[in-house]
């Protein structure tokens, strides 16, 4: 049932103050004589009803989500929490370094320690999602082949089962996209990708 089919005339969840600011408006523009029809419900109904829509929904808490490598996923609360201190949410770019040192030590700490679990000679947090990572890949394997004075590495190799991000960001970059066929298994068609690669690959 929608929520405004459940409101009943009168019965409002809260009043608000009278405006104690000047409001310029422009009288054509003045629409507070007109009633806005927002459903009414009283507070306990309004959060019924939204819990209830929150049990329609699948979410990381109550089962997997094969999609997405970062939002898609159970994160551990604590991380969320330590996510939120506001030595992290409350910095600024511009701001001088020495005040940010905790910051810096913790994101050194955490490249160093990816360094070294992928065998990697650096890491990158400059990225702030999944597609931008993608981006940023991307511009790293044309940096690379640009200074090997390799220009000829023009397309970019894309699954059909790939997220639709992925050909977008190789786009971004310059890149042509050819697209392979997966198996039935879901996997890349491996003949299908020998045929794909060639001396204008860049990558897959």
């Amino acid at each position: 049932m929608l929520i405004f089919e459940k409101g009943k005339e009168g019965r409002g969840l809260s009043l608000l103050p009278e405006c104690d600011v000047e409001v310029v408006l422009p009288e054509e523009k003045d629409r507070r004589e007109e009633k806005l029809h927002l459903p009414q419900l009283s507070e306990n109904e309004l959060s019924r009803h939204y819990t209830e829509l929150a049990k329609k929904c699948h979410g990381v808490n109550d089962g997997f989500y094969p999609l997405g490598s970062c939002t898609m996923k159970y994160n551990p609360k604590i991380n969320e929490d330590m996510a939120a201190l506001d030595g992290f949410t409350q910095i600024h770019p511009l701001q001088p370094e020495h005040t940010v040192q905790g910051c810096l030590e913790v994101l050194k700490k955490a490249e160093c320690y990816l360094s070294e679990i992928t065998g990697m000679d650096h890491v990158t947090f400059q990225p702030a999602a999944g597609a931008h990572g993608e981006f940023t890949g991307l511009l790293l394997i044309k940096a690379y082949h640009e200074s090997r004075g390799d220009k000829k590495r023009t397309k970019i190799i894309v699954p059909d089962s790939a997220h639709g991000t992925n050909p977008a960001s190789a786009v971004m970059a310059g890149y042509s996209v050819v697209s392979i066929p997966s198996g039935a298994d879901g996997c890349v068609d491996l003949e299908k990708l020998r045929e794909a690669v060639g001396e204008d690959t860049a990558g897959l």
